[in-house]
């Protein structure tokens, strides 16, 4: 394991930032603590039947209260940056209106001290906890929470835009429409399927809001927004499974990706809603369509796809490790999902395809000739981690599935962006790993395990697993002399660079990104 990371680590481009992610939903806890507002998915998370096994976010990892030790073992890791999301309901309850100052001073403690530990932070404004007053007057599906996203966006910006390095103003819009609004499995529960088209839209406007007010505010970091990404693979010759990846393929990366990178819909969507009530402006498409200063892609899998009914949606062992009950049901649907054939999955149902990390950036490439630079601003796996105490009673977590997983999709996505590569053309920048901890994983509660970080159910004690320790020592390697991205950070260092309003030196691998985000490369 030794051997593979140091390997792995001589590959690092000089300056190629190196991360971990969260969201606050997920680790944070205290949902009723300091003045915090109700969220959408507190009051879905309280349904009973919505998450599996009834599992609850109300105590989470508890980050709320251990933030400063997770801080500590982010340093103890060696990583370069955080992303983490800004808990929209804790910061302004109501979702308009007032802010709540004890929310704000916990957002400010963590940033200073991710900064005295060397660590750039990456705030994400929304990743999914909608304050339940918006949630209650239509969400997404509601134009007017666009505008109270861009309102939080200008709070956020106010309060700590000298600091933050960089900034993802929505994570994936996809999930939030497909499983909040489509399917009904995430909040607030809704099933109209494709009369839920308004909340894609809505979402990328808070998008482009958003940005507007990031930019009026003049933050020095970098902006940009995190969709998820999906190569849609047909699952035989038949056409009517090409075509149907083909929709899908649309409907899942298309119809959110295009209006931000191309400043237009797909020609088929548009086709859709010329006989709906769904008719964008080109004003709207003109602020979804600003210049990103960078693209952050979330890479899992890649989508086998076949053209009718099936027996549901997607996957039987996909529906369960869900949580939700998605098998049958799918009668009215063109397409499903199918399993690859062969191939080695997560707990989740997921397939593990690394090499298909390579087909989505070069899908990417060639689709959008004028990508700005690149973030996987998630990368990681779910798998049942097998839990070992050794004669001293300490726990042993050898979770080698994540080391190779990790190892595996970072290599290709490496390889793939290297002169030669299949998407050279791509200036990648770093890779954020999913996800510090076990987490509440949504729907699925604490059944999905990505953490690098196991977190005791009944005590919260924090257990570095095998792959905490692997990535630990590829950054350990990485940031020797000898390796070249350490040498180039040393110069960059030399030459006066410092984190992002700070007298802090930034890491070394950070240290080249850390200048270039005092001047945003988007206008």
């Amino acid at each position: 394991m030794n051997a593979s990371a140091h390997d792995l680590a001589a590959t690092l481009p000089p300056g190629f930032t190196m991360g971990v992610a969260t969201a606050a939903f997920q680790i944070e806890g205290a949902l009723d603590e300091d003045g915090r507002g109700p969220s959408g998915w507190d009051v879905f998370a309280a349904t009973p039947g919505s998450i599996v096994n009834d599992h609850t976010p109300v105590i989470a990892c508890d980050h709320y209260h251990r933030m400063p030790e997770d801080v500590a073992l982010m340093k103890e890791l060696g990583i370069d940056s955080y992303r983490f999301s800004l808990s929209w309901p804790r910061i302004q309850p109501g979702g308009s209106g007032p802010v709540n100052p004890k929310g704000l001073d916990f957002y400010d403690r963590l940033i200073d001290l991710l900064l005295a530990n060397g660590i750039s932070p990456m705030a994400t404004l929304y990743h999914w906890d909608t304050p339940l007053e918006l949630d209650e007057a239509g969400g997404w599906m509601n134009r007017d929470t666009a505008y109270r996203l861009g309102e939080f966006a200008a709070i956020a910006a106010a309060a700590y835009g000298d600091r933050v390095t960089r900034w993802v103003t929505i994570n994936e819009p996809a999930t939030v429409s497909v499983n909040g609004y489509m399917l009904g499995v995430h909040s607030p529960g809704k099933d109209h399927m494709l009369d839920a088209l308004p909340s894609v839209h809505h979402q990328l406007l808070g998008h482009g809001l958003a940005m507007q007010a990031l930019r009026a505010a003049k933050v020095p970091g970098e902006i940009g927004l995190t969709n998820v990404y999906s190569p849609m693979v047909p699952a035989s010759a038949n056409p009517l499974d090409k075509v149907s990846a083909g929709l899908m393929d649309m409907a899942q990366n298309r119809i959110y990706a295009d209006p931000v990178l191309l400043g237009k819909y797909p020609d088929a969507i548009r086709a859709v809603t010329f006989f709906s009530a769904f008719s964008p402006s080109s004003e709207d498409l003109e602020l979804i369509s600003q210049p990103l200063d960078f693209y952050g892609l979330n890479y899992y899998m890649p989508t086998r796809v076949a053209a009718g009914p099936g027996e549901g949606p997607v996957p039987k062992g996909m529906a369960e490790a869900m949580g939700n009950d998605l098998i049958g049901g799918g009668a009215g649907t063109p397409f499903h999902i199918q399993s690859f054939p062969d191939t080695e999955t997560t707990a989740y149902g997921w397939p593990i395809k690394p090499d298909y990390m390579a087909v989505a950036l070069a899908e990417m490439a060639e689709r959008y000739p004028e990508l700005p630079p690149v973030y996987i601003t998630e990368g990681g796996a779910s798998f049942e981690d097998l839990e070992i105490h050794d004669a001293d009673g300490q726990l042993i977590v050898p979770d080698e599935r994540r080391v190779r997983y990790i190892a595996e999709h970072l290599e290709a996505a490496i390889e793939a962006t290297s002169p030669g590569g299949a998407a050279a053309s791509i200036d990648l920048r770093g890779y954020y790993v999913w996800s510090l901890l076990d987490n509440f994983e949504w729907s699925a509660g604490y059944k999905q395990q990505f953490g690098l970080l196991h977190v005791d159910r009944d005590t919260m004690v924090r257990t570095p697993k095998a792959s905490y320790h692997w990535l630990r020592e590829l950054l350990a390697a990485r940031n020797r002399p000898e390796s070249p991205a350490a040498a180039e950070a040393a110069g960059a260092a030399a030459d006066g660079a410092t984190a992002v309003g700070t007298g802090v030196e930034p890491p070394a691998a950070e240290a080249g990104t850390a200048a270039r985000t005092e001047t945003p490369a988007g206008g």
